[in-house]
């Protein structure tokens, strides 16, 4: 089985307010993430909070077995994976994917392609690719869990996947959402107007 690990860790400064409770069509970019990463290959979800995680938490009744709270998230996206990684420590997983909640225009759909592509090849990484951009969700074996607690802070998880681009598969995919990264009003309102449709 995978784990589905969601990155909603940082400040959301330039946004104003967390990019966890944002609108998007019936809930949330949180809440939206959640479903599209249910699948019956995805047997554990992890939520890593940071900034906000309080709030957070509330708002979305997230359940508490899925919380991880990252008290270094000031250092970046990489101590989130780490927190996150940990926290799957005895538990048997092919790999994880990784959603940061900043990138939630992805369908259900294509997270399934990605599953469905890393189960049938023998790569160590997956991730879609939108007009020759590679975007999120990633999804990384197990094997390179340990690289992954062990990559500079500086680079973070990018240097697991440049040390690897033998090892790497990438999905063509036609959603553009998979390269949209919402951190401002402006990105939001262009993405997906300004009610959150």
């Amino acid at each position: 089985m995978l784990a589905a690990m969601i990155l909603s860790a940082g400040s959301s400064s330039r946004m104003g307010r967390p990019k966890a409770l944002l609108p998007y069509r019936e809930g949330t970019f949180l809440e939206h993430l959640i479903q599209a990463t249910r699948h019956p290959r995805i047997g554990v979800t992890r939520i890593v909070l940071g900034a906000g995680a309080d709030e957070i938490r509330t708002i979305a009744k997230l359940d508490a077995s899925m919380v991880v709270l990252n008290p270094d998230w000031q250092q970046g996206q990489l101590s989130s994976i780490c927190a996150g990684l940990r926290s799957l420590e005895g538990i048997e997983t092919d790999g994880m994917i990784l959603c940061p909640v900043d990138h939630p225009l992805v369908s259900a759909t294509l997270v399934s392609n990605l599953i469905e592509q890393f189960y049938a090849n023998d790569k160590l990484i997956v991730l879609p690719v939108y007009n020759s951009r590679r975007g999120h969700p990633v999804i990384f074996s197990s094997a390179l869990y340990e690289e992954l607690l062990a990559a500079p802070s500086d680079k973070g998880a990018r240097a697991v996947v440049w040390a690897h681009s033998a090892d790497l598969l990438e999905v063509p995919t036609s959603e553009e959402g998979v390269i949209l990264n919402i951190n401002n009003p402006d990105m939001l309102r262009d993405a997906i107007g300004p009610a959150g449709q």
